[in-house]
């Protein structure tokens, strides 16, 4: 079975091919530097309009059968930044650990990192993680909570995802 991963570009003006996608880019970058497993990234890039990223999110976990969805853009304070409201729509549980580590390493950064608002949650068996807009950001966000990611698609009873552990360590539990 291959393993699945959703990548989600939340953006009016790259959705409409105004602006180039960096953020799905990095994103798939960081996933085929950091993940061993075989995977097979699934990306969309869709406008910041609410319904369109709960639909998206919904079919990446149960029709795509991703066991991760990785988000970037749309958590800001701007008013069309509704990712976190759209995640949260389809999400049966939140995990905001997620959202206090990545603010907490964003803000040894930069101060505006007060002002991003993502966060993580479970839907049906997939885990989605909202990540800010720029590639930095991205990467230092992911470096965060990564070593987390595996063990939480374990307890969804997901793939086992496996990483260059000169990269990122993976933590499991000893048995």
């Amino acid at each position: 079975m291959t393993i699945r991963i959703g990548i989600v570009t939340v953006s009016d003006r790259a959705s409409r091919g105004e602006y180039e996608d960096r953020g799905g880019p990095a994103i798939r970058d960081y996933l085929t530097q950091v993940v061993t497993s075989p995977f097979e990234p699934v990306s969309r890039v869709i406008p910041d309009e609410r319904q369109v990223i709960e639909q998206t999110l919904r079919d990446l976990c149960g029709v795509d059968n991703c066991c991760l969805v990785i988000t970037t853009g749309g958590t800001g304070p701007a008013l069309r930044d509704v990712t976190p409201e759209a995640t949260e729509a389809v999400c049966q549980k939140m995990m905001p650990g997620f959202g206090e580590l990545m603010r907490k390493v964003s803000l040894e950064k930069v101060p505006t990192a007060i002002l991003s608002r993502q966060t993580a949650g479970i839907c049906g068996r997939s885990l989605i993680v909202n990540l800010p807009g720029q590639p930095r950001a991205i990467q230092e966000c992911l470096d965060a909570v990564f070593p987390a990611i595996p063990y939480c698609i374990d307890l969804l009873e997901g793939p086992y995802l496996t990483t260059d552990e000169t990269r990122i360590k993976a933590f499991r539990p000893k048995k």
